[in-house]
């Protein structure tokens, strides 16, 4: 008996089933809904499912905030919203900002100052020219990179792990709570600082103007 055709046949088979299954696994992926696809990311935080109270505090308020969360991913947040239209900003942003550009639906990538210049700008090349993306150094960030989302958050080691594409991919403009809300005008600011700015507080006018 030769042994050759049978060997053959049976390589043929392994790779149909291959081609088969991976195909079947393409089309589960593709039907998977967005937060779904989130919760598959190895390590990512849901908070949806671990503390709704926190995820669902989103008001409006003036001035400082406490959070339970370092970066936080929700939680009361100012009026004013940090500018995400692909902005890398090279100083420390006011949480209070960061959040509400989240609940529109942003995804903020912070990084603790001590990440090397080239990891930094790795995930600066994933920002720039993106809407719905912004980026600030986080002091005291107790990993090198975290990854923001409302209700959402991935700590990472290094800027090469490829879970960041993939958090951003399922979450950002998704994870909003402001469907269509832009991120590049209304209430913005894009001034830099750890405290909130209170633009149009009292009476006085936001840089870009009100909605």
């Amino acid at each position: 008996m030769s042994w050759g055709p049978i060997a053959l046949f049976t390589t043929v088979g392994v790779l149909a089933l291959g081609i088969v299954g991976f195909a079947g696994y393409q089309v589960w992926q593709n039907g998977l809904g967005w937060h779904d696809r989130a919760d598959q990311i190895s390590g990512i935080q849901d908070f949806y499912k671990t503390d709704k109270t926190m995820v669902g505090q989103r008001e409006h308020v003036w001035g400082p905030q406490t959070y339970k969360l370092s970066p936080p991913v929700a939680g009361n947040h100012n009026p004013n919203w940090q500018r995400c239209l692909g902005d890398v900003y090279t100083s420390q942003i006011a949480s209070e900002h960061a959040l509400h550009s989240m609940e529109h639906g942003a995804v903020w990538i912070t990084y603790n100052p001590s990440l090397p210049a080239d990891q930094v700008e790795k995930l600066a090349k994933k920002v720039r020219g993106n809407d719905y993306m912004l980026m600030s150094p986080y002091p005291n960030l107790d990993k090198p990179i975290s990854l923001q989302a409302w209700g959402f958050q991935l700590k990472v080691d290094n800027a090469d792990d490829s879970r960041i594409d993939e958090f951003i991919k399922a979450l950002r403009q998704n994870a909003t709570l402001e469907a269509g809300t832009p991120c590049s005008s209304g209430d913005i600011i894009t001034e830099t600082g750890s405290t909130p700015r209170d633009l149009g507080k009292d009476g006085s006018t936001t840089q870009m103007g009100g909605n």
